[in-house]
């Protein structure tokens, strides 16, 4: 006979698979722990029922609060309260904060209407001098010596509609809220979960999450309770300060199934990969299915856990990230293809997946009245089916916002279903930063914090969110992470400072406000999170405001005093225009720090030259290119007294300084300029880059006559700045053609290029540079700048076509975005020039016949042009494949976001550099 509730499902348990139980170790041993088979269980049970019956207030379907730490005493009083025909409530941990705790405490006494609370006597301290609570240590129930028996236990058995359980929410929108998760619901989850993957009978399952999250209770308890499996239950702190005690203990106990989130999975590489640990003898054969949720599953992180986990036997399939909720029973919906699903597309998080049985998932466009989402369109994820709950308990109003009116549980993330019905997440709706109307999610901008490996900030302790400071007319970022560093190292803390406003400026182009907390304010969950919401209503009320002071008068004090000054009359007026053009605050820029350092865009350096002009009242403009080449305060106010005498051209152009990496080359477009660069560079802080700029954009240069010459000086410029390989080299469209040839030639004098990147150019141009004109060249490179759009550069062709160069500068002049013509500052001359240089560059390659071959090449395809191919497919098999034929290993195709002029652009620019740094890594830079 089949369960009709949680009461007949362990009893099954006991009856079909006795003597199989449950196995817990206490905190600090994972040696020696205690056995409950499952008719123990429910003996046990049984008999504290009793006990519970004999307290004032009890009453059948009364609301228990269960508050503990360890597995086995929350596994048996959970199963205690049930018996006694009540409902167990699992307590979430209680804050460190008082007035945290003090507001909970409070809002558990009114939601759950005046509920006894069970816990040990150890914890009763962590209730402070609450009142309102009716407490009861579990050591004072033993003790009651009444005599009752079994028949004491009355009352009809539970019913499938009836509520099992509550769990509690995180509380990361305010308030937790209780789930009510019926009996039939829980048992629908459990049989869809068993159904995901085939699991051998006599093996185990593993859990070190607190049964207070719904991870632990459904995913691995109850689950193994409904197949009647072995469970194993490991204290939290254990397992994260020993991440390979993991690996041991599935060996160990033969397990098949486990749960771990992101972080831990992180965790537990960075041991293996920089700790000798030894593993000689590990056999992870038996393992079947490790989930994962709570938070979005790197791609990286994934795939290299389950390269070590299918080392010592495991699948290759190992890792399964999904999607749940408590209102969902946790996973519900799973992506059992990890990780090669998500290497193939080139996903940074990885998809989560299809629904188990029990549940279906839709995705639907609000500001449209609720239409149903088309394939990898991103809109607002809801479920419905017998997995769903059905109401947040005591809470009307939230249960009716939650549901749309044709019944589907609105979860609140932003997501698409991709053309396979493969899940993937966006975000949370609620948590999108929006600055100046351009939306960030927090968690990618956690995600670049933590894998920067800023030195100063403790790992999983950083967290991000918006707040809008007073008579502001717009979100502004907060960052709060844990310390590293002692609290008199203010060194350190300026660079963690430092570092932390760099890397969110290069993401989002906003300055973030910076706070250290220690430990005492950051508590996490029992899934390991920190609460968003939390944290910004504490710092919102003021609550941190000591701690800000503070830090924020050691930062200025260590730089007020380390802080290079100014020397000449000219140094001071650089200062002030930088401070102001890229709203730094006083002493943040030093006369010998490079400004490439605080995040800059090419506009900001456009911005800072014009400034700059009229300040000195020059008469003549300032080369980009100058600050380009002269990125500090003191080394630019140098170059601006030789402005007027000519200089000898050189082709490099520092775009990184720092770094212990491979330099990295990079080729500038037909164009001939490398601004392009410049937004892509700010992001590979691991490694210095430099990038070859055109000659003939000077006074008194000459165009390049032919690809031979330019080859020759590229190839001298690059030799004279890093004798030695190996040589990392990319170029940027008609780049990769110089690229190519530069590496033929290193690769003729016996160096060795480990990475050739080819940026959306096939190997065979002359079909495409005979189609480009002085005219043609002139709509590109007015496309290129953003002056007219691609469409209308293409329209423009026929008609522009007779006009002399001169008309056609007029015209483009005349129709040009006048707003983008003031921020690019061009002048006429400048643009004509500018146009000479892309038309020589163009001419040179009319009649280019790619020849030769490479040692090996990556390329990296976006959207193409549309007079060269229709769509990416054609683009990749009728002209970029064509590289096969040049390189003597297998070319790699890297697919990226936006259309060739737009790829590096910066709406995609982060992607981009995800996917290139990868690239890299692969190729061992």
């Amino acid at each position: 006979m089949s369960a009709r509730n949680l009461k007949d499902l362990l009893q099954q348990a006991e009856d079909n698979h006795n003597p199989n139980g449950i196995l817990a170790y206490p905190l600090g041993d994972t040696e020696v722990g205690r056995k409950l088979t499952y008719g123990e269980l429910r003996s046990q049970a049984e008999h504290n029922a009793q006990l519970l019956c004999h307290l004032d207030g009890v009453t059948m379907g009364s609301v228990i609060l269960l508050h503990f730490s360890d597995h086995l005493d929350a596994i048996i009083w959970f199963w205690s309260v049930l018996y006694a025909g009540c409902i167990p409530a699992m307590s979430i941990p209680l804050s460190n904060n008082p007035k945290q705790k003090e507001k909970h405490i409070l809002h558990l006494y009114t939601l759950l209407g005046d509920p006894i609370c069970i816990t040990r006597r150890a914890s009763l301290n962590e209730f402070g001098d609450q009142k309102v609570l009716r407490l009861h240590a579990i050591e004072s129930l033993s003790s009651i010596k009444n005599g009752f028996h079994k028949s004491t236990l009355t009352g009809p058995p539970p019913l499938a509609d009836d509520i099992a359980m509550l769990m509690f929410t995180s509380g990361s929108s305010g308030n937790s809220k209780a789930v009510g998760l019926r009996h039939g619901q829980i048992l629908s989850a459990v049989a869809g979960k068993a159904s995901m993957r085939e699991l051998p009978q006599d093996y185990t399952f593993l859990n070190w999450i607190g049964l207070d999250h719904v991870a632990n209770m459904l995913e691995i308890h109850l689950q193994a309770v409904y197949l009647g499996m072995d469970q194993i239950h490991v204290q939290a702190t254990d397992m994260i300060a020993n991440p390979p005690l993991f690996l041991h203990l599935i060996d160990k106990h033969r397990v098949c199934r486990s749960f771990a989130p992101n972080f831990f999975l992180a965790r537990l590489r960075l041991t293996l990969e920089t700790e000798e640990e030894d593993l000689a003898k590990l056999d992870l054969s038996c393992l079947r299915c490790i989930t994962s949720g709570g938070e979005a599953n790197s791609v990286e992180t994934a795939h290299a856990v389950s390269k070590i986990l299918s080392a010592y036997g495991a699948p290759s399939n190992v890792l399964a990230p999904g999607f749940g909720m408590t209102e969902t029973c946790a996973g519900a919906i799973y992506n059992s293809d990890c990780p090669r699903y998500d290497v193939e597309r080139g996903l940074e998080f990885t998809a989560l997946g299809s629904c188990i049985p029990g549940i279906q998932m839709r995705v639907t466009i609000q500001s449209e009245n609720g239409r149903i989402a088309q394939p990898n369109e991103r809109g607002d994820l809801e479920v419905t089916g017998p997995i769903v709950f059905q109401e947040y308990f005591n809470n009307e109003v939230a249960t009716t916002e939650s549901f749309t009116t044709d019944g589907w549980f609105k979860t609140g993330d932003k997501a698409l279903i991709d053309s396979n019905g493969m899940l993937n997440l966006a975000g949370r709706g609620k948590e999108q930063i929006n600055i100046n109307g351009v939306k960030y999610s927090p968690l990618e901008i956690e995600t670049v914090l933590e894998e920067t490996l800023i030195p100063g900030a403790t790992p999983r302790y950083t967290i991000c969110f918006s707040y809008r400071p007073k008579s502001s007319q717009t979100e502004s970022i907060c960052i709060i992470y844990l310390p590293a560093y002692a609290p008199d190292d203010d060194e350190t803390r300026v660079q963690t400072h430092d570092s932390i406003v760099r890397n969110v400026m290069l993401q989002t182009g906003v300055r973030p406000h910076v706070l250290p907390l220690d430990n005492s304010l950051l508590q996490k969950s029992t899934l390991g999170k920190l609460s968003r919401a939390k944290l910004r209503t504490a710092f919102e009320a003021g609550d941190f405001r000591r701690y800000e002071q503070v830090n924020d008068e050691i930062i200025k004090a260590y730089k007020a005093y380390h802080v290079t000054q100014p020397r000449n009359e000219v140094e001071p007026i650089l200062l002030e225009i930088f401070e102001e053009v890229f709203s730094l605050p006083d002493n943040e820029l030093g006369v010998e720090t490079p400004v490439f350092e605080m995040g800059v865009t090419s506009i900001d350096l456009i911005r800072a030259s014009r400034a700059i002009e009229k300040r000195l009242n020059l008469t003549s403009q300032i080369p980009i290119i100058t600050i380009m080449t002269h990125p500090t305060v003191r080394s630019l106010a140098k170059a601006l007294e030789d402005l007027n005498h000519p200089n000898n051209y050189s082709p490099v152009v520092t775009l990184q300084h720092a770094g212990t990496k491979t330099l990295l080359w990079l080729i500038h477009p037909g164009v001939g300029e490398v601004l392009v660069f410049i937004n892509l560079a700010k992001h590979l802080t691991d490694r210095p880059v430099h990038a070859l700029r055109a000659r003939g954009f000077n006074p008194g240069e000459i165009y390049f006559p032919s690809i031979e010459e330019t080859v020759s000086t590229y190839h001298t410029a690059i030799k004279t700045q890093q004798p030695h390989g190996p040589y990392a080299i990319a170029g940027y469209s008609y780049g990769s053609m110089l690229a190519f040839e530069v590496s033929k030639v290193l690769e003729s004098h016996g160096d060795e290029v480990r990475f050739l990147g080819a940026f959306n150019l096939p190997p065979h141009i002359k079909f495409r540079m005979r189609q480009l004109n002085w005219t043609e060249c002139l709509l590109n490179l007015a496309y290129f700048l953003g002056l007219i759009t691609e469409d209308r550069a293409v329209a423009l062709s026929p008609e522009m076509a007779p006009l002399s160069r001169a008309d056609a500068i007029t015209h483009i002049i005349s129709i040009a975005d006048q707003a983008r013509w003031v921020e690019v500052s061009l002048s006429r001359e400048a643009l004509e020039n500018w146009t000479g240089v892309a038309y020589g560059l163009q001419s040179m390659a009319r009649d280019y016949e790619p020849s030769g071959s490479v040692q090996q090449m990556d390329i990296f395809y976006a959207i193409p042009l549309a007079l060269v191919a229709s769509d990416k497919g054609e683009w990749l098999e009728k002209h970029l494949s064509k590289w096969e034929g040049f390189v003597r290993s297998e070319p790699r195709f890297h697919e990226v976001d936006g259309a060739h002029y737009t790829m590096i652009g910066p709406e995609h620019v982060f992607s981009f550099q995800k996917k290139l740094k990868g690239v890299l890594a692969a190729r061992g830079l």
